[in-house]
């Protein structure tokens, strides 16, 4: 990983901060384009708000009746989104399901709005729709399909930058901008602060854009500008089960608590709609939980059967352009805004949308930004695939090591790492062993990942490969991945305070459910660690380093 000092010695079109899926959407359309682009993040991609959500890729109906414009955009997307990001997008479709307790004058409502905004919406019988989900309620009142999925929003954001990085863009993660550079009503660059060493840089830059969601007022703030973006929190409940192979909607205004999204053999139900002044926000409280499983029981009725395996939270940047109503009254459209238009140029921000208009998003500012700049360049975003096809000599050589969907799988979250772990396994076939039996990690896949310069930490890891984010929660795969670690030497650090880190983030997630499958699953990984490694289950059980 290159020096910020040797960052500021390039020469910079564009200099993107933020790395969700917003932001390495916008690097990959710069990069496309032509621009010498560069990203910098705070933290880890995708660390943020872009992996805290339900992973549902929205066809637009939860919009559709009180906010057409954006359910317009969510099914454009949708389509373009199947084709250009096939590798992290499960095509599970979706049901939208009204309960005797719903109004069936909303339903006609949304039935007529989803026509006008062109999103298909097929009537189902109960009978059909209880052979396709059988653990809904069998009271239903009626039923319709639509073009939902599920989409992984961590591999969705490391497929973008490295996409990016193919056509030239670069990105920097660990890299926090402390300050905006001004000069004669034009900004000229940003200071940025490598978090782990302290080295500060000022890298100059022909343009910058804002695209840090709940954050983007706070570095606003840093060019002396004023935008109201007003994070929303969210919670989340995870199951252990996929009990629903479709996502499924509850068909009335929108509220808490009345999505569930199947991902792999989970099912994740969102969300709450907390207003918080911390873009950081991540926390869950045992109250929300319980609310969101009384608002998700007339759906699922054998909801409480189910174990939980972990509950999350992150924040929605909602965009107010005045001090307007919040939460779930505020509008999930988007805005570009020119801060030109307010007296300085070389810098815009995007605020508020939808994971799934991430792309429109990116297309809307990259437009602005070849404006300002004077490049005529169209976006061919949602032509190219995310994740070119595998060289059939690469893909015979990782037949030997991966079965075919494992192949795919391992191709997807890889990315251009895929080559590297397959060098590591011909050259050590025991490789090809799992260091994480839940999620199917390979011991070849988890080196690869630790040995590329953005990995500095077992949690940079897990977003990667997802080691830990199965049934044992890290229980076992913990103990194995720091030891390879520490043998290897990758990545530097005291792998006792990576496990530490890793391990607490993981039961950061158990302590708001703590009874039932979930309070004995807790108690097995306390006395493994404590039996096998010695560590004081206290060590890991401060609420001050929750992340």
């Amino acid at each position: 990983m290159k020096f910020l000092s040797e960052l500021a010695r390039t020469g910079w079109d564009v200099i993107v901060i933020g790395g969700g899926c917003t932001g390495t959407g916008i690097l990959r359309d710069l990069a496309m384009r032509g621009f010498k682009a560069l990203l910098l993040e705070q933290g880890d991609l995708a660390h943020g708000s872009s992996s805290r959500f339900h992973g549902l890729l929205h066809s637009g109906g939860r919009y559709a009746v009180f906010d057409p414009a954006a359910a317009r955009e969510c099914i454009e997307e949708n389509m373009i989104l199947r084709r250009i990001g096939a590798h992290c997008v499960e095509v599970t479709e979706g049901l939208f399901v009204r309960t005797r307790e719903d109004d069936e004058v909303f339903e006609e409502k949304w039935v007529a709005a989803c026509g006008a905004c062109g999103i298909r919406a097929e009537p189902l019988t109960r009978a059909r729709a209880l052979e396709l989900e059988p653990n809904l309620a069998p009271d239903l009142a009626s039923a319709y399909i639509v073009p939902d999925s599920a989409v992984d929003g961590f591999r969705l954001v490391w497929q973008n930058a490295f996409s990016a990085r193919r056509h030239g863009g670069e990105f920097r993660t660990r890299a926090c901008v402390s300050d905006i550079g001004v000069a004669q009503g034009r900004v000229t660059g940003v200071v940025a602060c490598d978090t782990d060493t302290a080295e500060t840089a000022f890298i100059p830059a022909s343009f910058v854009v804002n695209a840090t969601g709940s954050w983007v007022g706070r570095i606003a703030q840093m060019a002396g500008l004023s935008v109201h973006v007003q994070p929303d929190r969210g919670a989340l409940v995870a199951f252990n089960h996929r009990f629903t192979g479709r996502v499924v909607n509850r068909l009335h205004k929108p509220g808490d608590g009345d999505i569930f999204v199947p991902h792999g053999s989970i099912t994740i139900l969102g969300t709450s709609s907390l207003k918080t002044e911390d873009p950081a926000d991540s926390r869950v409280t045992t109250e929300e939980v319980l609310h969101l499983l009384d608002t998700g029981r007339p759906l699922f009725p054998q909801i409480d059967s189910y174990r939980i395996l972990r509950v999350f939270a992150g924040t929605r940047p909602l965009y107010m352009a005045s001090d307007g109503e919040g939460g779930r009254n505020a509008s999930r459209n988007f805005v570009v805004l020119d801060h030109e238009e307010e007296g300085l140029s070389g810098i815009a921000s995007v605020c508020g949308g939808k994971f799934t208009t991430y792309r429109l998003m990116a297309e809307r500012m990259v437009d602005l930004v070849c404006a300002r700049l004077g490049r005529k360049a169209a976006c061919t975003t949602a032509s190219e695939p995310l994740v070119p096809e595998i060289p059939e000599e690469l893909r015979r050589r990782a037949s030997v090591f991966f079965p075919a969907q494992g192949l795919e799988t391992a191709a997807s979250r890889l990315c251009d790492g895929l080559e590297g772990a397959v060098a590591r396994m011909e050259l050590e076939p025991w490789k090809k062993s799992l260091v994480c039996e839940c999620e199917v990690v390979t011991f070849g896949e988890f080196e690869q990942m630790a040995a590329e310069p953005s990995s500095r930490t077992l949690n940079d890891i897990r977003r990667r490969t997802r080691l830990g984010m199965g049934t044992c929660q890290g229980t076992f795969c913990g103990m194995r991945a720091i030891g390879r670690l520490a043998e290897a030497g990758m990545p530097a650090g005291d792998t006792s305070m990576l496990l530490r880190d890793f391990q607490e983030e993981r039961w950061h997630g158990f302590r708001p459910v703590l009874w039932g499958g979930e309070l004995r699953e807790l108690e097995l990984a306390r006395n493994v660690y404590g039996a096998t490694l010695n560590i004081d289950g206290a060590d890991f059980d401060r609420e001050d380093d929750c992340a």
